[in-house]
């Protein structure tokens, strides 16, 4: 047996996403919801893949570079869509005129800075809408106390209680929704911001590695010509 609180929290959240409970407001928190939950399913899969791409391309490339076979390397990178391959494809293309460790790194970064908005893109949307749901859920509830009170000049004395109770209970059904909107969708956006910052920082750390590896090899090999 659930105990009375557990029961009477959830009776509270299954009533709370009663449509009929909150009136016409309760509709346009669902759109936003509908909208919401949209974008977040898009950017979790599109940030789970390019995660995994990037891992995968990042142990091709770095193989071909740990064997000094920058050719093979460059092709792989070329060839790849991942923001991975791009960077590397930018260092690649450069370490032959570069004079230095700086040129290699300027050029990965400027193309991490073509990377990122792609990574970011639509993710502020998300808070954005559980702010949008919030305000929804207090508008209709100052609409419906409105309405409420409005009411109680039509209807008698002994009937006034009931109908403001009953008026009240249905505009604060909507600011409850639409927290229960919220509240989700703020915390989707802190996990999928998390995920957005591990990319970064993994990218990060790969221009690193490949810029110590470039050089280090490039060394090598030009300490090996007469």
């Amino acid at each position: 047996m659930h105990e009375p609180g557990v029961t009477s929290f959830f009776d509270f959240f299954i009533g709370a996403f009663d449509l009929k409970k909150g009136g016409i407001w309760m509709w346009p928190i669902v759109v936003v919801m509908a909208l919401g939950i949209a974008v977040a399913i898009e950017r979790y899969i599109y940030l789970t893949v390019s995660r995994a791409k990037n891992r995968f391309m990042l142990s091709k490339a770095l193989g071909s570079l740990q064997r000094g076979d920058f050719q093979q390397a460059f092709t792989i990178a070329a060839k790849s869509s991942t923001a991975i391959g791009r960077m590397l494809s930018q260092g690649l293309s450069r370490y032959k005129t570069a004079q230095g460790r700086d040129d290699i790194e300027m050029a990965m970064e400027e193309s991490m800075l073509e990377v990122i908005p792609r990574l970011e893109k639509r993710t502020h949307y998300i808070p954005m809408f559980a702010n949008v749901a919030t305000l929804l859920g207090l508008l209709g509830t100052i609409t419906g106390l409105i309405a409420a009170f409005q009411s109680l000049g039509t209807v008698d004395a002994a009937q006034k209680a009931a109908k403001l109770s009953e008026g009240i209970s249905t505009a604060m059904a909507t600011t409850a929704f639409g927290l229960m909107v919220a509240i989700p969708l703020l915390i989707i956006h802190a996990v999928i911001q998390s995920k957005t910052t591990e990319i970064l920082d993994s990218l990060e750390m790969a221009t690193v590695k490949f810029v110590n590896l470039i050089v280090q090899r490039k060394n090598v090999k030009d300490s090996k010509e007469p």
